[in-house]
């Protein structure tokens, strides 16, 4: 079943480079492995950085699915997700997810990315920024 379903992400991916946008593809399957949604990248039609297919899905579980039903569910894709989409995956709370293409084997297909180039500063202002946040997280 692994297998399809990473093959079924690949097929997405190819979805989406055919509508010109990057080749990436994703599911998210139930415990029992039937396909709950479908996403392919649609960063470049939507004019929208964010639309990777791995970031649309935990978005729609964590909008959809319980907490419990989410820990249930396994991400299938057609590449290892970039550290955004990671990061709303945690937040999303599925329970697993399963990659095609490692990052490292993207990297080799292919050119380097820019590097970074926005100057972050701070930490500034802690006893007026944690005004709103303390006792949040209690």
């Amino acid at each position: 079943m692994t297998e399809a379903l990473l093959r079924r992400a690949i097929e997405l991916a190819a979805t989406a480079r055919a509508s010109g946008n990057p080749p990436f593809g994703s599911l998210l399957a139930g415990a029992g492995g039937k396909v709950l949604v479908e996403e392919w990248n649609t960063s470049l039609t939507d004019r929208d950085i964010t639309a990777h297919p791995e970031l649309k899905l935990a978005r729609w579980a964590a909008r959809e699915l319980s907490p419990e039903t989410a820990a249930l569910t396994t991400m299938y894709t057609s590449c290892q997700p970039c550290g955004m989409c990671t990061g709303a995956i945690e937040r999303s709370g599925l329970g697993r997810v399963v990659f095609a293409l490692s990052t490292q084997q993207l990297a080799t297909l292919k050119p380097p990315a820019p590097a970074a180039s926005f100057e972050l500063q701070g930490p500034a202002l802690f006893d007026e920024a944690r005004l709103p946040v303390a006792g949040y997280y209690h």
